[in-house]
């Protein structure tokens, strides 16, 4: 497996080498004016802890929105749907449009826009408002995100990377895991009637103070740089046929998936081939679009890559397991056990903790381990995850809160020597001008493979809950057990990456 700082033999080093002397000439404008790189990383990883956070937060906030207006079964489910469809619909095309103009532009339009939408989904009076303003809030976090992948190959090159990265990766498992634990504060904080309300006003100050401090730290785009990055961007368009298949494609894949509890006909499912054939007519414009001298929407030679490929899979199955996981767990808990909102919550802080510290240590290291890091951390969370259900097969009562914390916690280590460093590796041949679309296409499988985890693993989740006269325990192991088979797929991608890499770095010997 070649780590992310190698170059590629052949036709490529001159590519690898006008890269790196535009980033040596970046990081002395940079050395010149002060090194701002940490603090604007700062600020990326701060919004975009917002809107992560937004996707988990919700879950704990529904019984309080039930409550405050009287909000419909299929309205709460499109209070979390709808965010997550139209969150995965523009990451790619914002990822690109980044790329093409300035991202600094498009990271603040996101973040003003995020932030109003909060505001405007804290004021809902209503079950219509509320979702309408859902969705424009997924819009605006799908805006923002793929820019922070942007700005982190753009700012930074080899180890420095890879701990950007591994502070990301912090971010993402701990948002992650977070939400519920402080939607469970809010909520106890400002009653059941109205608290749900704060989880959204919770961004108010956040994105205001983040606001100018983006707007004086955050790199503009390059001022008529020549080199790979100054020319793709002068030839550059948005390719707006790719946009509306893709858009298309995406949004067609996720919604049996975001409605697969509302929609109980199996029908449904026929969605899933026509979303394929979309896809496929998609890929098919890019490449016609190429060939006509236009700069497509995705580069879909980087997928010939087998470190952003493979990476891109790997995502998609261990985000499929890994976020299924904290929606089971707090039904379980909630309905089956009766835990409050904050108990639930506190119940998920070992995997946190774990995910957290340990993302920053993976992204410190992965330079020097490559793919088998990741390994190593797929098998720790599938020895946490099959902790987990035992702990619940041996403690069926109000303290399993405490029984699962152990392997929870291991599961979280595990989690955190995955997703820094797996989207390190997945982005290390990336050019720079490609980071933002390339980055947005990595964070798309990423939400279709959190949507489609969850409507799996639920899906076997209540059908052993509503079988077996409310079987709660049985309904979470059994969950348990879909979760960690999703994360064993995402091992034997792994493996499938480390054995052709040593194939490959045999041939070439």
């Amino acid at each position: 497996m070649r780590g992310p700082g190698e170059r590629r033999a052949g036709g490529q080093d001159g590519g690898a080498v006008e890269r790196a002397d535009v980033a040596q000439k970046r990081a002395e404008r940079d050395g010149a004016r002060g090194d701002r790189r940490w603090p604007a990383l700062a600020v990326c990883l701060t919004a975009s802890f917002m809107t992560l956070l937004d996707i988990s937060i919700v879950n704990v906030a529904l019984p309080s929105i039930k409550t405050g207006i009287d909000a419909s079964q299929s309205g709460l489910q499109w209070v979390l749907s709808g965010y997550a469809l139209t969150f995965g619909l523009v990451l790619v095309p914002a990822g690109r449009t980044g790329d093409v103009h300035s991202r600094r532009a498009v990271f603040l339009t996101g973040l003003a826009l995020f932030t109003a939408t909060s505001a405007l989904a804290g004021a809902a009076q209503n079950e219509g408002w509320l979702v309408g303003a859902r969705l424009l809030q997924g819009v605006a976090g799908g805006i923002l995100v793929p820019q922070v992948s942007g700005f982190i190959q753009q700012m930074f090159q080899g180890a420095e990377r890879g701990r950007a990265f591994g502070l990301l990766g912090a971010t993402i498992g701990v948002s992650t895991a977070v939400g519920p634990l402080l939607g469970g504060l809010l909520i106890e904080a400002f009653g059941a009637h109205e608290g749900w309300r704060w989880v959204f006003y919770v961004n108010l100050p956040i994105g205001l103070a983040v606001l100018p401090l983006a707007h004086r730290l955050l790199p503009g785009p390059p001022k008529k740089e020549g080199g790979a990055e100054g020319r793709e961007r002068r030839k550059g368009d948005l390719d707006p046929g790719g946009v509306l298949l893709l858009g298309a494609g995406t949004v067609v894949l996720l919604l049996p998936f975001v409605q697969e509890e509302q929609w109980s006909s199996p029908l449904k499912w026929l969605l899933v081939p026509l979303a394929l054939l979309v896809l496929a007519v998609f890929v098919g414009w890019e490449r016609r679009h190429a060939r006509r001298g236009g700069e497509p929407l995705v580069d879909l030679g980087l997928f010939r890559q087998r470190s952003y490929g493979l990476g891109v899979l790997l995502s998609l199955l261990y985000f499929a397991g890994f976020t299924a996981i904290f929606f089971i767990l707090t039904l379980y808990l909630q309905n089956g056990l009766h835990y409050s909102a904050l108990e639930a919550g506190l119940s998920v802080m070992p995997f946190a903790l774990g995910s957290g510290g340990a993302a920053a240590v993976g992204g410190r290291i992965v330079n020097r381990f490559g793919r088998p890091l990741v390994a190593f951390g797929l098998g720790m969370v599938i020895v946490g995850l099959l902790g987990t259900a035992l702990a619940v097969h041996l403690d069926t009562g109000r303290t399993v809160g405490w029984a699962t914390a152990a392997p929870l916690l291991l599961a979280g280590l595990g989690s955190g020597l995955v997703i820094s460093p797996n989207q390190t590796l997945t982005l290390s041949e990336v050019p720079v001008a490609r980071a933002g679309s390339a980055g947005g296409v990595l964070q798309t499988a990423q939400r279709i493979g959190s949507a489609a985890g969850i409507a799996a693993v639920g899906s076997v989740f209540f059908s052993k809950v509503n079988s077996r006269g409310a079987d709660w325990p049985g309904g979470f192991q059994l969950g348990v057990l879909t979760s960690t088979g999703l994360a064993a797929l995402a091992l034997a991608v792994a493996l499938i990456d480390i054995l052709g890499g040593r194939n490959g770095d045999a041939d070439a010997s």
